[in-house]
């Protein structure tokens, strides 16, 4: 008889390492009478299993350790389990450089980002100089957490809400954005470079310390903002930025401390806005 009863248990250590697919499958080799569980290794207590032991670590770790504690914990605590095979892979997390300099609680998500552009161009525009009618260059996909310096505070609260004020947490998103340019700019890579730099710059603030963010809607405003400041051809932002949530956790028998937490897919807001250069800029939308 094999048992495989867990396939995907997330979990997120800090400092940061993101383990992600952790799939403990402990085969048990042995036969029961029909209807009988005896011996059996619940889902539950195999979650809860991973969670203690990413509590055990007391430094980030490499996959390979991790799933080498998994499994042994298994085959030394479970009699009837023989062999254990542990699926660990881990999100590419990278602590990000501000300003030359390694930011303290800043990470992005590697390999996930796409850059993007987009133009509308008709047979009227080859009699305008200034090209064609509407070029947009944009980024998607872009991963970005902070592991403090945000809250969410002094929102409306009634009988029908259950979420607490919080002055610190995790922040993390997927930026998805795109600008129009009113001209073309010197050079379109350096300038998406730019561009690229200040949204990230808004969202983490400087190396040391960073920016308090008391809300995605506000950061969103600020990153748009600051690309405007720093790129004069740009005339409006679009911004999504999906909330990305971590919940913590508290593994069996210890307490949370603020290292452990678990990403859901639970319902979350997802955050939309174009900013303009003034009322007379028309905004762009969503592609």
């Amino acid at each position: 008889m094999r048992f495989s009863p867990v396939s995907i248990i997330y979990t997120l250590y800090l400092p940061l390492s993101s383990f992600h697919h952790v799939s403990p499958s402990p085969p048990s080799h042995y036969h029961l009478p029909p209807g009988s569980n005896k011996g059996m290794t619940s889902t539950d207590t195999q979650k809860n299993t991973v969670y203690y032991i990413a509590k055990q670590f007391k430094s980030p770790c490499s996959p390979e350790e991790f799933a080498i504690a998994v499994a042994k914990h298994f085959v030394d605590h479970y009699p009837p389990v023989t062999k254990a095979k542990v699926k660990v892979e881990a999100s590419p997390w990278k602590r990000i450089s501000i300003q030359g300099q390694p930011h303290d609680h800043a990470y992005t998500m590697q390999g996930t980002e796409i850059r993007t552009a987009y133009c509308e161009y008709s047979k009227n525009a080859s009699k305008n100089a200034a090209g064609p009618e509407v070029v947009l260059g944009g980024v998607k996909d872009l991963k970005v957490l902070k592991t403090t310096q945000s809250g969410y505070v002094g929102f409306a609260h009634d009988k029908f809400t259950t979420l607490p004020d919080v002055t610190d947490r995790i922040v993390a998103t997927s930026v998805t954005a795109n600008w129009k340019y009113s001209k073309q700019p010197t050079h379109y890579d350096k300038t998406f470079e730019s561009v690229r730099a200040a949204l990230l710059d808004a969202f983490f603030g400087p190396p040391q310390g960073g920016v308090y963010s008391p809300s995605v809607q506000y950061t969103l405003h600020q990153m748009a903002t600051v690309v405007m400041d720093r790129v004069p051809e740009v005339s409006s932002v679009f911004m999504n930025m999906p909330n990305l949530h971590f919940l913590p956790i508290n593994p069996v028998t210890s307490k949370f401390e603020d290292d452990v937490y678990t990403p859901t897919s639970e319902p979350h807001g997802d955050i939309s806005a174009v900013v303009t250069r003034g009322q007379d800029v028309a905004p762009h939308c969503r592609l």
